[in-house]
């Protein structure tokens, strides 16, 4: 992998990593625009840089972390409460991605499951637009937590995206849109530091002796920076606009890889 590559993949994990566009599958299909051929090295690689967008929303949520960290604490029971929502969210998808991580990489990490994915969303975004929610972040409670992590499950199909799944799924279930963003990011720090540490514990030697660290820097840096960019765009554009310029989105890349697929242009796999 080169720096140029490196870079590319960075920015383009940061960008997607909490749009409702599937920073996983956009990732496959750089990876086979660049060249870059499926191995373990390069799924591991593809995951690990999201360390950087972790960072990033760490960052610009600190004074929600830092209450969650005073309710672990025994000094701020909102705090306590949104831990354990988060926790049950979590619960989820990270026991069913533990379970079935090999049938998943072996099923469903091809461009055509993912173009399937991109426009399946889009169509459901269209068909629950205009849909919108009324509680706060303090008022979900465990059963909604745990509905919203059930409807993170989804995402563990390369393409749907993970953000879409848990923000919309809290607005179908009575959440507003600001709250629902917020509680899709926080959960997004466990998820996706969850995965992060399972890949690089397990295929991380072989990502860096594959790579080297230059690459790998280069990716978590220029992801944090992007992820930073985007997310702070992200929660600006939906306080007033719905995601129908995501289901667009979705619906167009999905129709031109796919054709590009039948064309013979693009790898399927």
């Amino acid at each position: 992998m080169t720096l140029l590559q490196a870079l590319i993949l960075g920015i383009v994990e940061g960008i997607t990593e909490y749009l409702p566009v599937s920073s996983t599958g956009h990732l496959l299909l750089t990876e086979r625009v660049l060249g870059i051929p499926h191995t373990d090295a390069a799924d591991t690689y593809a995951i690990c840089i999201q360390a950087g967008a972790i960072v990033a929303v760490l960052g610009l949520y600190r004074a929600r972390v830092i209450q969650i960290l005073r309710g672990l604490a025994g000094q701020d029971a909102e705090g306590r409460d949104l831990f354990v929502n988060l926790v049950v969210a979590f619960v989820p998808a990270a026991a069913i991605g533990f379970l079935f991580d090999k049938k998943i990489d072996a099923l469903l990490f091809g461009l055509r499951p993912v173009v399937v994915a991109w426009v399946v969303g889009g169509v459901v975004i269209l068909a629950t637009r205009g849909r919108k929610g009324t509680r706060t972040l303090p008022q979900i409670d465990v059963k909604t937590a745990a509905l919203i992590g059930l409807c993170q499950t989804l995402a563990l199909w390369p393409g749907t995206s993970r953000s879409l799944a848990t923000i919309l799924g809290a607005v179908l279930l009575g959440v507003s849109m600001p709250a629902a963003v917020e509680f899709s990011f926080l959960l997004g720090l466990m998820t996706l530091g969850a995965a992060t540490s399972y890949k690089g514990l397990k295929d991380g030697a072989e990502m860096v002796q594959t790579f080297g660290w230059g690459p790998i820097v280069l990716g978590f840096v220029a992801a944090g920076v992007s992820a930073a960019v985007a997310v702070k765009w992200l929660v600006g554009w939906l306080q007033s606009h719905g995601m129908e310029l995501f289901a667009a989105w979705r619906i167009g890349l999905g129709i031109v890889v796919g054709a590009l697929i039948v064309a013979g242009l693009l790898p399927a796999g």
